[in-house]
């Protein structure tokens, strides 16, 4: 269901990325030298895709893609993307969690299913956990079922039976 609110919000970063893409084209023909970050060139085959949810902010919704997530502050919702996914100190995650690699550094309340998962110091899950592989650190806690070794489980081959449990 949409509000309408995102597709103003999504307008109005659009218009945001015209107006600043217009100056730095505007700059250029003027002669004014640019940031070095403006003139690094994109090596082709390997785009950018790294996001990041800064401290300070909260978000909610659904996150889904190819590429790389930090989140350092609240977001509520699902996530799922195919790559490594980071959730720093501080940072809250509600939500069922979905990647490649999942660092948690902060506070996850929900469920995560990932090839290799890293519960760091700091972090805190509540919620079941399935990876290929778990690395816990010492002072990190966690509430919830934990299945791993097992990778095609973890990479989300394997379904659920009739009586529900995995096979």
């Amino acid at each position: 269901m949409s509000t309408g609110k995102e597709d103003f919000t999504m307008a109005l970063w659009k218009e945001y990325l015209e107006k600043d893409q217009g100056r730095t084209a505007a700059k250029q023909s003027e002669g004014v030298p640019q940031s070095p970050e403006s003139r690094r060139p994109v090596q082709e085959g390997s785009p950018k895709n790294d996001s990041i949810i800064a401290a300070g902010l909260t978000v909610e919704g659904k996150i889904q893609g190819v590429g790389h997530l930090k989140v350092a502050g609240r977001f509520q919702g699902d996530v799922q993307v195919e790559g490594d996914l980071t959730i720093e100190t501080g940072a809250q995650v509600t939500g069922d969690l979905r990647a490649g690699t999942i660092n948690v550094g902060g506070e996850v309340q929900g469920n995560i299913q990932a090839k290799r998962v890293q519960l760091l110091q700091s972090g805190t899950l509540i919620g079941d956990l399935k990876a290929g592989s778990l690395t816990v650190a010492a002072g990190s806690r966690m509430r919830g079922k934990v299945e791993f070794g097992w990778e095609e489980e973890a990479t989300g081959q394997a379904g659920i039976g009739d009586e529900g449990e995995a096979r």
